[in-house]
């Protein structure tokens, strides 16, 4: 089926789903919402996986400032927050139901499948902290340094598969000798929220039509989390500088 045609002038109406107090989530949401978009509805997911993919995250950028927690930015913007079990159909789509949404917005969750997916009428939109199609799946930061593959951060539509959906946009980090792992993930992180914003910006002023894209084929297979052997090559190539994209 041919992908809808964006002509608007408006905001969007739409459901924000993360990870319960995830760190990538809550600088999402604060980007946002500094341009006016504000999501009808919050749905957290409060399992032992977020709670694994919060601390992980919060690991990944240690020593860098995090976002304001969602319970206090939605306070303040008036927003509902439900928390559910799993992001899964039978779980969100109760919430879901009677509300006209153009688009969900995903701003750090597990992978989600099926009907959640064909629910808004233009789609679901997520910003991934890797550059598609090159560096899909888990820890891009790591796997980027590791196979020398350039740094920066991707919006595109959610389908079936893993990143794999049409890009909206992407964009480098200028990557400094002297950069941590950490630091890399920070930059990935606060890029990601700011492409969403500018996506939905785009959204607002009808270009999606002209933006969205294929993202083409990758080189490189979808990457699972990185092992610490990994992340030592990785933590050595920043100490050395011989990661091949350097900017300085």
């Amino acid at each position: 089926m041919a992908p809808p045609k964006f002509s608007t002038m408006s905001k969007p109406k739409f459901a924000y789903l993360l990870l319960k107090e995830h760190p990538y989530g809550r600088e999402m949401l604060m980007q946002i919402l500094s341009e006016g978009f504000i999501p009808e509805l919050i749905i957290e997911e409060d399992s032992a996986i977020a709670d694994e993919e919060r601390e992980k995250f919060l690991k990944r950028i240690e020593g860098n400032p995090i976002a304001p927690p969602i319970q206090e930015q939605a306070a303040e913007h008036g927003i509902r927050v439900i928390s559910v079990p799993i992001h899964k159909s039978p779980e969100v789509m109760p919430h879901l139901e009677g509300m006209d949404l153009d688009l969900i917005v995903f701003g750090g969750t597990r992978i989600i499948r099926g009907e959640i997916l064909d629910f808004p009428s233009e789609g679901v939109v997520n910003s991934h902290p890797g550059l598609l199609p090159e560096c899909r799946g888990s820890a891009s930061p790591a796997w980027s340094v590791y196979h020398d593959i350039p740094i920066g951060s991707s919006t595109h539509f959610c389908d079936n598969g893993i990143d794999t959906g049409e890009l909206l946009m992407r964009r480098e980090i200028q990557v400094k000798r002297g950069a941590t792992y950490e630091d890399l993930c920070y930059q990935t992180l606060v890029l990601a929220g700011v492409l969403m914003k500018e996506a939905l910006m785009a959204y607002e002023e009808g270009r999606w039509s002209e933006i969205r894209r294929p993202q083409g084929k990758g080189e490189h297979p979808t990457f699972r989390n990185a092992p610490e052997e990994v992340l030592e090559v990785v933590r050595q190539k920043l100490r050395d500088q011989t990661y091949a994209h350097y900017s300085d």
